[in-house]
């Protein structure tokens, strides 16, 4: 560390400013004072002494300052300029003025984009007070996120003409962005905070809008040329390319990843290949090697060849779209240019240092951005890792071993991260990466950006080398569904906390050192100096016996002698590999790019080896299994908006999924130009993405109470992402297409279907049962002309069941009416519901290990005795329907006497869900009232009979 200031002032800089992210108020102050205590001790164990101490602990103070600092100015100004509160301004109409700072991106029926806003003008109709009102228009400076729907197709093509540095006036309304509504949910507000973006503001119709060109030197905006380049690069590669080519295409050159489908996308995601669908420091790479080499086919000079490619490479920067991984390979390349203009040794980890601090001091939020910290991490343990894994595979073929080693450090690195944001990892990943990014970087990448450039030229030149690079597109597609499709292979990890995945690191490290160390004999190396060389006075070919980094390249790089011709372009050929893969160097020398003796290892290092191995192994394992506490259950309400579902996790362990929610489209499907490329649907982009991030690898049981799209609609999601062991639903199908689907998915899976029945149970485990207590098939009104009976009264034939868990009782009602609830309170009293269970007890094959008989105590007690109310009451009621007047009638209500109702319904619903009728009927019987809407997802502990509640929307009454 000693030899390399920058990267160690950079370590306690990003340290610094990650505790400042981490923690606030006094936490933070004591964090810091901890923190400042113990750097200190650490410092001086890595032997860091004197002025270096100091000047270290400046860099760790610095990062947290310079956090603070910009956390504390990233606010709104608009309550405060306005005199509004911040909720009081939540749909507030007004005027704005500003100017468009973004591409427009249109995607069916809505353009969004952002604009720099300079003054806003109150409209008459709006609920501020009138003096307000009245007044002349405020003078702000604030970015706003811009949502405009638009009402015709035509308007697509006026969005289409907004371009980046108009002056724009919209008339809409304020919304704050939402927030996470579910435990561990992704939170849109924070995510743009951090684009120090704090409103949305929506507007309706394009008729809403009024552009200005820019006068000036407005019209000379670099940005605005650079869309407009992007655009019609983009359009080339669709001249060239049919769906779904050149959506992936242009992801792949232009760095357009909003235009790929989905579903490649997908696909690609499952196996870890999305850093192949995004410009990414590979893409610069090949971008400066490609340019040094045609440089020295023109026959221009080492010195003045450099020159021009660092000039070249912000161009780039600009063109791919600007992502972190672009700007930090383009700081890099560019950093490593220059030195190599001035003749000066090149260190990679410096080099990186160098672009962190950079970019942290421009904007300390990119340490958030997952981009940033993929791009860096796999970097960094590039030139960390990969020499000692290099070793692992020495008696490889010398191509086939720089392949594996770079492909094996990329996935070991990036592992962590992988499953801390996408909560999932393919082993297939390994195999995928190594088949498949060589071919699509070396080959594809490269056939695709030449035909682009020659359709400039003349199309159908280009057009043999586009049907190439489509042919090889088809046989990677064909590859990756290929893989995706062999069951078992995607594994589903919880969320990982911080410390494990720096405990994660720590041991791979010293794990891969130690039989670095002592993997082969003593072996003698030649003088090459070092291109990565650590920065110490007297000490040009010192290996860092850390973490230094060696590159045979070099004796090619630092000849200034050559002034052949052959020689020169060899030279400035190599000089582009090892300027933009300064992480890769090490892949393509003898022994590995660390110096490091070989030596036998000791009985102690083989010990202490085999122990780190052991205890990698039993981190993974540790981090693998679902987190639960023992012996206790656990019913989680998810907010999903207007729909249901309900996650319940048993005591040992069992999960069973009520409902998957759903999202109602109401559209015309003659104005299919509204559909979107990657529509909502809740299922995708809520359930799915819950049940991974808490570590469910399979599902015990999924239960649909009805046919609705609101409950059924995102279990589609589910059962093609999620192994599921049962699916029960309520015999009956609605005749819908999706729920018809969902059905024929369940049974491509050999997903086992159950058609529930009055009297049914399941025992899901010693402490949990269900006990099914509708829908009555003996009394339902279905046609039968189908395989699957269709009902066209979902509601009334819901799946209705009373949980016992851990010594707690939970009705769940689905979206059951009055009349379903009235002939239950007649089978109670008459007795014929016990009878249904005294039946049907031996007659289900659900539960493991045979037929359990199951009357509830509950059931049989109070079955003839109606007026008997006050004796049955159980601790929790899913309310009907969402509250909705058609369900929850008095003598139900009064009947359960439930201590607690949770209602699940979506914010500011059309339906006006719950109805105010139902909440004084609940309110009557005494119930304390949870409610998604209000408090997002409702969580109960359950254990030995008391239940322990929290919601995720503090500060609710």
């Amino acid at each position: 560390m000693k030899g390399r200031p920058l990267l160690s002032f950079a370590i306690c800089w990003l340290c610094g400013s990650g505790i400042a992210c981490a923690l606030t108020g006094w936490t933070l102050i004591w964090g810091l004072i901890g923190a400042l205590a113990c750097l200190p001790l650490l410092l001086r164990f890595i032997d860091v002494r004197g002025w270096s101490v100091l000047f270290l602990l400046a860099a760790f103070i610095g990062g947290a300052v310079h956090w603070e600092w910009n956390d504390a100015r990233n606010h709104s100004s608009l309550p405060e300029t306005l005199h509004i509160a911040a909720y009081e301004l939540d749909g507030w109409s007004a005027e704005i003025q500003g100017e468009l700072v973004s591409d427009v991106r249109i995607d069916g029926d809505r353009a969004d984009f952002k604009i720099q806003m300079s003054s806003i003008l109150p409209i008459s109709d709006s609920s501020a007070d009138t003096d307000l009102v009245a007044s002349s228009a405020f003078n702000i400076d604030e970015q706003l996120m811009v949502q405009v729907r638009l009402l015709e197709e035509e308007e697509q093509q006026v969005a289409a003409s907004w371009k980046r540095g108009d002056l724009i006036t919209l008339n809409g309304s304020f919304v704050l962005p939402g927030e996470a509504r579910n435990f561990g949910g992704f939170d849109y507000r924070s995510y743009l905070r951090t684009l120090h973006i704090h409103w949305l503001f929506k507007v309706k119709g394009a008729s809403s809008v009024t552009v200005v060109a820019p006068e000036g030197l407005g019209q000379y905006n670099v940005l605005r040329w650079t869309d407009w380049t992007r655009h019609k690069l983009g359009s080339a590669v669709e001249q060239l390319f049919p769906e779904p080519h050149a959506g992936y295409m242009k992801g792949l050159i232009i760095g357009m990843a909003t235009d790929i489908d989905p579903g490649t996308y997908g696909q690609f995601s499952q196996l870890g290949l999305t850093h192949i669908l995004a410009i990414s420091g590979t893409h610069v790479a090949v971008y400066v090697a490609s340019l040094l080499l045609i440089l020295s086919w023109l026959r221009l000079t080492r010195e003045t060849a450099l020159t021009i490619v660092l000039i070249l490479v912000p161009a780039y920067v600009l063109l791919s779209g600007g992502s972190p991984s672009v700007i930090r390979a383009g700081i890099m390349s560019m950093i490593g240019l220059y030195m190599a203009r001035r003749g000066l040794a090149r260190d990679g980890l410096q080099m990186i240092s160098a672009a962190a601090l950079l970019m942290m001091w421009w904007d300390p939020y990119f340490l958030l951005n997952v981009s940033f910290q993929l791009s860096f991490l796999v970097t960094a343990g590039l030139m960390i890792y990969m020499p000692l894994i290099n070793r692992l595979f020495s008696s490889w073929p010398k191509s086939l071993a720089a392949t594996a080693s770079v492909t094996v450090t990329a996935q070991l690195i990036s592992f962590p991260v992988t499953i801390l944001y996408f909560n999932q990892f393919s082993l297939l990943s390994f195999v995928a990466n190594f088949l498949l990014v060589s071919l699509i970087s070396a080959i594809v990448l490269p056939l695709g950006t030449v035909a682009m450039l020659l359709s400039f030229i003349w199309v159908p030149l280009a057009k043999p080398l586009a049907w190439i690079a489509m042919q090889l597109n088809q046989l990677t597609f064909v590859s990756v569904e290929w893989m995706n499709s062999l069951p078992g292979f995607v594994l589903i990890w919880a969320t990982p906390p911080l410390l494990w995945i720096a405990a994660y690191y720590a041991v791979l490290y010293a794990l891969l050192y130690l039989l670095h160390r002592g993997n082969g004999e003593q072996q003698e190396t030649a003088f090459v100096e070092e291109e990565t060389a650590p920065l110490v006075r007297g000490q040009p070919s010192v290996s860092m016996a850390k973490m230094g980094i060696r590159s045979s390249m070099s004796t090619m790089v630092q000849d200034q002698g050559k002034n052949r011709v052959d020689g020169k372009e060899s030279s400035l050929t190599t000089l582009g590999a090892s300027i933009a893969w300064p992480e890769y160097t090490s892949a393509f020398t003898a022994r590995g790019a660390g110096y490091y003796s070989s030596e036998r290892m000791s009985r102690t290092q083989q010990w202490l080896c085999g122990l780190l191995a052991i205890s990698f192994i039993a981190g993974l394992w540790w981090a693998y299994q679902t987190p639960k506490p023992a012996g206790t259950g656990i019913v989680q309400f998810l907010d999903i908006g207007q729909g249901d579902s309900t996650l319940i996790t048993t005591p040992e362990g069992k999960h069973i999924l009520v409902d998957g929610g759903g999202t109602v489209s109401f559209g015309n499907t003659e104005q299919s130009w509204k559909t979107r490329r990657d529509p909502y649907e809740v299922g995708a982009k809520v359930v799915v993405p819950l049940l991974k991030k808490r570590g469910i690898h399979q599902l015990d049981a999924v239960i649909v109470t009805h046919a609705d799209q609101d409950h059924a609609g995102g279990l589609q999601a589910v059962l093609e992402q999620i192994p599921v062991k049962r699916f029960m639903f309520n015999g009956t199908t609605s005749g819908k297409d999706n729920f018809d689907k969902l059905l024929d998915t369940a049974m491509e899976r050999k997903i086992p279907l159950y058609a529930i029945q009055q009297g049914m149970s399941y025992k899901a485990d010693k402490q949990t049962s269900l006990h099914f207590i509708a829908p009555d098939l003996a009394h339902m009104d279905v046609n039968e002309s189908g395989n699957v009976p269709v009902s066209e009264h979902q509601n009334h034939d819901s799946v209705v069941f009373l949980l016992e868990m851990a010594g707690a009782s939970m009705l769940f009602t689905g979206d059951m009416d009055a009349p379903a609830e009235q002939d239950l309170l007649y089978m109670i009293q008459d007795g014929s519901l016990a009878a249904q269970f005294e039946q049907k007890g031996a007659d289900i094959g659900v539960t493991e290990g045979g037929v359990q008989r199951v009357l509830t105590g509950l059931l049989r007690d109070n079955s003839n005795d109606y007026s008997a109310s006050s004796s049955v009451s159980i601790d929790v009621l899913k309310v009907a329907h969402h509250g909705s007047k058609t369900s929850s009638t008095e003598a139900w209500l009064q009947y359960w006497n439930a201590k607690t109702a949770v209602i699940s319904a979506g914010v500011n619903n059309t339906y006006g869900h719950p109805n105010p009728g139902v909440m004084e009927r609940l309110e009557a019987t005494g119930s304390d009232i949870y409610r998604t809407d209000q408090m997002g997802e409702v969580q109960m502990r359950v254990k030995d009979g008391n239940i322990d509640i929290r919601y995720k929307l503090v500060g609710v009454e």
